[in-house]
């Protein structure tokens, strides 16, 4: 009994060394930046994560984030952050304040994924709904790329594919990465959380359908769903830009966008199961000139 109890105790602190240090070595980076594709910048980032181990598995989430567009960069990772395994590293570069006094930093989720990027407000969507079970500030004097030590202007490459690289390649534990941060003094930014009032619903419209403009907010389906809307229902729309209203409509609440006919708006829950709107074959964002970020709002009432 004593060797069974003896090997089971062993097993456990195997389990926990795993889960506290091994968990980000399963050898994935995942590359987000506002950088594009024109250049050659990102084939430099993948170029020094192959540098120090051939053996990690590169791949990209988006290269055309806005440029500067922190919000969109946030959004981004909280829509595909969830889907990777325990122990993926991502590296997000959308940086306008690249060699100030920002933070560069690597948070783990409470769900055990790795995301390297500077903290200035990237972090707040993932934060919130994945948790942070930790953040640590990079030690540039050893978590950086030796011969960039006079380039202040690609930490992309220099720090954070370098960091997330000897991360997930295991060559550093994310203990040694550098020191421990408070999670309240992540940086965040604002914007109006989805809410239910007296029926009505207030959200963000935190990103656009891009290829086709249609327009999603961050109002979940299951709040959505207090309205007790069925499919046909119309409902009531206003659309806001820091507090000045562009958009006033009335549209169905429909399954599909086939559900109206061609240039007919619609409401509908997207493929993140959250309140969307659309026209049908057409350019919802263009037509009415919306666009998406924390300063742009909306309200949504049953008629």
């Amino acid at each position: 009994m004593i060797h069974i109890s003896l090997r089971f105790g062993l097993a456990v602190a195997a389990m926990l060394l795993i889960w506290g240090v091994g968990r980000a070595q399963n050898k994935i980076v995942v590359y987000q930046s506002d950088f594009g594709l024109k250049d050659g910048a990102v084939s430099e980032m993948k170029g020094v994560a192959m540098g120090v181990s051939a053996d990690l598995r590169l791949f990209d989430l988006t290269h055309e984030i806005p440029a500067y567009n922190i919000w969109d960069a946030a959004y981004r990772l909280q829509q595909t952050v969830p889907y990777w395994p325990v122990g993926t590293v991502f590296v997000s570069v959308v940086d306008p304040g690249v060699g100030t006094a920002r933070k560069s930093v690597v948070m783990r989720t409470k769900s055990g994924q790795f995301i390297v990027t500077p903290d200035n407000g990237t972090l707040t969507l993932v934060a919130e709904t994945l948790g942070i079970g930790e953040i640590r500030e990079i030690d540039e004097a050893v978590n950086r790329r030796p011969e960039s030590r006079g380039s202040y202007t690609f930490h992309g490459r220099d720090v954070y594919s370098y960091t997330a690289a000897r991360l997930a390649a295991g060559v550093i534990r994310f203990d040694q990465v550098g020191p421990l941060l408070p999670r309240q003094e992540v940086v965040s930014l604002p914007y109006q959380r989805a809410v239910l009032t007296d029926g009505v619903i207030r959200g963000t419209i935190p990103v656009l359908d891009v290829q086709y403009g249609n327009v999603w907010t961050n109002i979940p389906g299951e709040m959505f769903g207090q309205l007790k809307v069925s499919f046909g229902d119309v409902l009531l729309v206003k659309l806001m830009y820091k507090g000045r209203e562009v958009y006033r409509g009335e549209m169905p609440y429909e399954e599909t966008f086939g559900s109206v006919g061609v240039g007919k708006p619609l409401a509908y829950l997207n493929s993140l199961m959250q309140l969307s709107f659309a026209l049908n074959q057409g350019n919802f964002a263009a037509v009415n000139q919306i666009a998406s970020g924390g300063e742009w709002t909306v309200e949504v009432r049953k008629k």
